[in-house]
């Protein structure tokens, strides 16, 4: 069962849970359980999804009811009309807030077209930094405790992986992202 956050006539958001991939993917060809499929089946109807979260992130995604709202929805979501929002705790004391206006080299998924050169992205991000706190743990050899920031994310472009390698450009990796985040921090 997923958690619906709000339902109304043509939408449904639900909090999908970190680990469960939104529908069937080449990714894991073994899984079973996709967020399209249970929401189906415990909702009694067939359901469109919008867009789409990593299979390790967490929040909010929206299905539409019908095919009209499908369309409508994405189209939003391509003329960028809806703002997304996620939160993350990272690594380090983060500034109040900034944009990180910094171009991500392409990254094809594993079929589909091969690139032969690595073409740049613009890739805009802003972040603001909600809350700081420091724990008596060692982070390193030379730092006797672990900072951590609260932090607001916006990305207004949406290239691949793009808010964890924006984080990891500017020394702030999210905490628990074992691809571009600090692994002794992670521990």
């Amino acid at each position: 069962m997923l958690d619906i956050i709000h339902r109304d006539s043509r939408t449904v958001a639900v909090n999908k849970p970190a680990g469960m991939l939104v529908h069937r993917s080449w990714l894991d060809k073994h899984e079973t359980r996709f967020a399209v499929q249970t929401l189906r089946d415990q909702i009694g109807q067939h359901v469109y999804p919008v867009h789409r979260l990593d299979r390790p992130t967490s929040g909010v995604l929206l299905f539409a009811l019908d095919t009209e709202a499908a369309r409508l929805l994405t189209q939003q979501f391509e003329n960028k009309t809806i703002e997304k929002t996620y939160w993350a705790i990272v690594r380090g004391h983060l500034p109040s807030d900034g944009l990180i206006d910094y171009a991500l080299k392409y990254m094809p998924d594993k079929i589909a077209e091969a690139q032969t050169e690595a073409t740049l992205q613009e890739a805009q991000t802003t972040y603001r930094c909600l809350a700081q706190t420091e724990l008596p743990f060692q982070s390193a050899l030379r730092y006797p405790t672990s900072r951590y920031s609260w932090a607001e994310l916006t990305p207004h472009t949406g290239r691949k992986h793009q808010l964890r390698r924006h984080m990891k450009h500017i020394f702030h990796p999210i905490v628990g992202d074992t691809n571009y985040g600090d692994l002794r921090q992670n521990h």
